[in-house]
């Protein structure tokens, strides 16, 4: 009998060598891969893998100081005044998987960096990739393009240079889109909690110096966005430490670290915290609360750290690990009893404190009491619209599912039929969904959390998100506004952005929620078609297409095509994310723009007033002061 045609031989079963592997499947290594216009995109995990390396240096007590520089062609230069890599391990550390200082567990007890991958990515996916250690008054330098020797300084030379590592790198074009960008703003923002998580560290990106005092206290003072309940209370246990408050807003903001690293996702060390604030404010109150009223409004960080710490994802974004050491502590139990122990003195110590606490647990209790009467009939109703919800056409995968395709999940809030009709006509069913907004929502400012099931739209809208009780189960990775580009549209955003900020603000603090943009004006001749995003490259759409091109001017998202709008929401597409501001009290921020109308904001819109020419010529500016709250 002759053997199947399936094709699947000997020749079959291919071994790749690191470089091809890390090349071939970089998601792997880096997560998603991008153009640098979010901030978990590819080459900030490149930055961050040679940061991780100096900042462990300054952990382990050698080197008080790291230098950044990133040239306007994006490439990266990163000097740390540690010890330096051994001269002769020079070439393992930057090109050998698996090889690297961590795995002594004597040399680097608290490191993140535990897989010895790290820069050997960096190198794999750099067109340009240069690696120098200064140690002993010796130095020795070796250059890569895509992990592959291109020059290697075999015998050290002499050298007066302070000691340390410096590395330079370029990321690929082929492997990254060929127009991406390192932004300023993303790289301040990583540069801070490095130096909130590593007090008396001193970071220097071109012209800026970023340095921290009190670590966790300036974190929260800087996060800060409402004025505290209470003083920022702020306690330590062993290889635990954790800073926390509460305001008046909404939901739960709370930063979470495992030996330096952000853990976005949380993990057990986040979910420790949460239970032991509720099990000791339970005990100094003698009453049982309910989680959520305890926890209610609370703005805190936690930082841990862990010998060898094991995360769900290469990203490191959460943790996974049950043990502080591999033969020691329970990690949880370790954590819940320091919280409760450390926090339960600071209650005893200060009895203002206490009373601050006590008034805003009751608070939160009170208006959890007033919804419950109508939540029922909310949930009875978005759960009969759900059978017929002309507002929300779904999609199949879902965020809260573990599809391989969740993180694509995205529903796009668009305002009336016009708009969703395009969209719905040329979305992906896979993976977008849509929702429709009837004209302009309500402006829920001022507002109780009442309005989120009285108000029909804002119901069916928790619901389709399904973060009525948290974000745990939200079904959507990404939230798109994608409204006209117009002073409407414009309008329409703002009233959702604060719709977000007052109920969910964990909605944007997590990267969620995004604008859609959709181009400006279609140039055109006979052979090709630009679809242009700014004045800027509509001239040069216009030079390209040569003498009198057709000029045309999107006004409204009904007016694109479902066959051109498939495009723009594609593979390509154009998204700004909402950002939480920096340093600024949201509530006087909505109260300015959002509340009843005041003489100083009369002023200012009569001071900023610019006719329809000017806003054509300066709409990125526009979208960028939305998308910054």
């Amino acid at each position: 009998m002759a053997a199947p045609e399936h094709g699947y031989t000997e020749a079959s079963i291919k071994s790749l060598d690191w470089r091809e592997h890390i090349r071939l499947r970089p998601g792997m290594y880096i997560g998603k891969l991008g153009d640098g216009s979010a901030p978990e995109d590819g080459i900030y995990v490149l930055l961050k893998e040679v940061l991780d390396n100096a900042v462990d240096e300054y952990v382990m007590g050698y080197g008080k100081e790291i230098e950044i520089t990133i040239e306007d062609d994006n490439t990266v230069t990163v000097r740390d005044y540690g010890r330096g890599i051994p001269l002769g391990k020079l070439m393992e550390c930057a090109a050998q998987i698996n090889t690297g200082a961590k795995y002594d567990s004597e040399v680097f007890k608290r490191s993140v960096g535990l897989n010895g991958v790290g820069i050997k990515a960096v190198n794999a996916l750099s067109d340009f990739f240069e690696i120098q250690a200064f140690r002993e008054g010796k130095t020795r330098a070796i250059e890569f393009c895509r992990g592959v020797v291109k020059a290697d300084m075999k015998n050290p030379k002499p050298s007066t240079d302070k000691e340390g590592t410096r590395l330079v790198f370029h990321p690929d074009p082929t492997c990254f889109d060929s127009d991406f960008a390192y932004r300023p703003d993303f790289i301040r923002e990583m540069l801070r909690y490095y130096s909130w998580l590593n007090p008396g560290l001193t970071l220097r990106f071109n012209d800026e110096v970023f340095r921290s005092k009190d670590g966790l206290m300036d974190l929260l003072r800087a996060k800060l966005t409402e004025e505290p309940v209470y003083p920022i209370i702020h306690l330590e246990g062993k290889d635990v430490e954790v800073a926390f408050t509460h305001t008046s807003g909404y939901g739960e903001e709370i930063y979470s670290f495992v030996n330096g690293q952000n853990t976005t996702q949380g993990g057990t060390h986040l979910a420790a915290f949460r239970e032991g604030i509720v099990a000791e404010a339970r005990e100094f109150y003698k009453k049982q609360f309910d989680p959520a009223d305890v926890r209610g409004s609370i703005v805190a960080a936690v930082s841990v750290k862990v010998q060898e710490p094991v995360f769900e994802s290469q990203t490191k974004t959460k943790l996974g690990s049950q043990m502080m050491e591999p033969e020691g502590r329970n990690l949880r139990t370790h954590i819940v009893n320091t919280i409760t122990k450390e926090f339960d003195n600071h209650l005893h110590k200060h009895g203002d404190v206490a009373k601050a606490l006590l008034e805003k647990i009751n608070a939160n209790e009170k208006e959890r009491k007033e919804i419950s009467g109508i939540q029922k009939i909310a949930r009875e109703s978005a759960r009969r619209a759900k059978l017929h919800n002309k507002k929300l056409r779904d999609c199949r995968i879902h965020f809260d599912t573990k599809d391989k395709q969740r993180e694509e999940s995205t529903l796009f809030i668009t305002e009336g039929d016009s708009a969703s009709g395009s969209i719905t006509k040329s979305r992906d069913v896979t993976t977008q969904a849509v929702f429709s907004l009837r004209g302009k929502p309500l402006n829920c400012f001022g507002l109780s959390r009442k309005v989120c099931y009285e108000n029909e739209e804002f119901n069916l809208l928790q619901h389709a998100l399904n973060i009525e009780e948290d974000l745990e189960e939200l079904r959507y990775n990404k939230i798109i506004l994608a409204t006209d580009a117009d002073v409407d549209g414009m309008h329409i955003r703002l009233l959702m952005i604060t719709f977000f900020l007052q109920f969910f603000p964990e909605i944007i603090r997590r990267g969620h929620l995004h604008v859609l943009q959709t181009p400006l004006f279609r140039v055109r001749n006979k052979k090709e078609t630009f679809y242009c995003y700014s004045d800027e490259e509509k001239r040069r759409a216009m030079e390209k297409c040569g003498k009198n091109p057709e000029i045309t001017r999107f006004k409204g998202l009904g007016e694109i095509s479902p066959d051109e709008f498939k495009h723009f929401i594609g593979p390509k597409i154009r998204l700004e994310p909402v950002l939480m501001p920096e340093h600024k009290n949201i509530k006087e921020l909505l109260t300015f723009y959002m509340g009843k109308n005041t003489p100083e904001r009369q002023d200012y819109i009569v001071k900023n007033l610019r006719v329809e020419q000017d806003i054509l010529f300066d709409m990125e500016s526009q979208r960028d002061d939305v998308l910054t709250v």
